[in-house]
């Protein structure tokens, strides 16, 4: 019989750090499985083996935690903009859940079952209505006994405290994840208000992924946990960001700037930028480190590499690599060989080759959120009509900037 694992409260109770995994719709949609726009996660279901591979290589670069690729995955966004999938939320939450135990169970990592935000709240739909799909997506990961839970990717805190509400139910532990940076919620909210509504919630764990560069999430977790800690609460603190910089964004995040989705190359981060996110985030006292949106195998096996002394144990991504760039002491070339060592490429002020790009971007503030009608959701494929709105938008946002 295998060994039992520890819970995540557990480790984290000891102090250990837990690494987390890295994106899945936006490295599956590079690889041509899923469809930007919609970005929901029905190749758990059409293409598993691409799922299960990508689980393997965040196991096999240092994760701990295979969370279920089910994010989107509730039927209002399945069905938003004349999507019209025929293949229903529950089945891919289902084919989900099944390929993260499958690679979970072939190393040290548990299975986190993730719910975010949903076309609905958008729409005004009341919190009733809202609550229903979260707890469409629990039954299953409560069928499929998952580890714990996640509720990710919120960026108005009303609704991320209504999931975490309908996660505590299942008696698992819950974690809340805000797409946030420093300014706060769509609202205005501050980082450590939303940190304590979530704590009142039932969240054990709380932080910020996506939307955001390592650094600037650091900077928002720290913030929750100052207000954690001045409301005399306790807590645990994750972090999730993107492998982007992103200095010019603004309270909505990358998704405003004009290289969203399809031009983001350029400000990938390398994984001596991962090393420095991972210390930084281990000194400010997260303990569960992952990443999100253009997060590849190597940028999680460069967290686990920087932790390796306090976790005591490499990566079998590891084995290969040599820690610190050390296998660059074989190389044919002898200017290459002298790059074999950390100072060299942590004082390295990498070059774009784009001679002609600006070092960041004006990004586009529409100033839409909840309630607006531009958001509102329906199930019919966006008209000629609506596209007309949107350009006309787009053309009066640019020249106002």
């Amino acid at each position: 019989m295998a060994p039992v694992k520890k819970s995540i409260l557990d480790r984290l109770n000891a102090g250990e750090v837990v690494i987390g995994d890295g994106g899945f719709v936006f490295a599956l949609e590079k690889r041509g499985y899923v469809k930007a726009g919609p970005w929901t996660p029905e190749a758990a279901v059409t293409h598993p083996e691409a799922v299960r591979q990508l689980h393997r290589e965040f196991l096999r670069a240092g994760s701990n935690v295979m969370q279920t690729f089910t994010f989107y995955a509730s039927d209002d966004k399945l069905e938003n903009r004349g999507q019209n999938l025929k293949i229903t939320g529950a089945k891919i939450n289902e084919a989900a859940c099944d390929l993260a135990r499958e690679v979970a169970n072939e190393g040290d990592a548990m299975v986190a079952g993730g719910v975010c935000q949903t076309p609905s709240y958008l729409s005004c739909k009341s919190e009733a209505d809202v609550k229903a799909i979260f707890k469409k997506q629990l039954d299953v990961f409560i069928k499929k006994n998952v580890d714990f839970l996640i509720a990710e990717y919120f960026e108005h805190v009303e609704e991320a405290v209504w999931a975490v509400e309908v996660l505590k139910t299942s008696g698992k532990p819950v974690a809340a994840s805000m797409c946030i940076g420093p300014e706060g919620d769509m609202h205005g909210v501050s980082p450590g208000d939303c940190a304590v509504r979530l704590v009142n919630a039932g969240a054990q764990i709380v932080g910020v992924n996506c939307h955001f560069d390592p650094m600037t999430c650091v900077k928002a977790v720290e913030m929750m946990k100052v207000g954690v800690e001045k409301a005399g609460l306790k807590a645990h603190y994750m972090a999730q960001p993107l492998a982007y910089h992103t200095p010019d964004c603004s309270c909505q995040g990358f998704i405003d700037l004009p290289e969203f989705p399809f031009a983001l190359e350029p400000r990938i981060l390398t994984r001596w930028d991962m090393h420095e996110y991972a210390r930084e985030a281990y000194k400010v006292g997260i303990r569960f480190i992952g990443g999100c949106c253009g997060y590849e195998a190597y940028h999680i096996r460069a967290i686990a590499e920087e932790l390796a002394p306090e976790r005591g144990i490499v990566a079998p991504g590891s084995e290969k690599h040599g820690m610190w760039g050390a296998g660059l002491e074989m190389h044919t070339k002898p200017w290459v060989r002298a790059r074999a060592r950390r100072d060299y490429w942590e004082n390295l002020a990498p070059a774009s080759g784009r001679p002609k790009c600006p070092s960041m971007s004006t990004p586009e503030g529409w100033g839409v959120t909840k309630g607006h009608a531009d958001l509102l959701q329906h199930k019919e494929a966006t008209s000629s009509q609506e596209m007309k709105h949107v350009l006309e938008m787009q053309k009066k946002t640019k020249s106002s900037a």
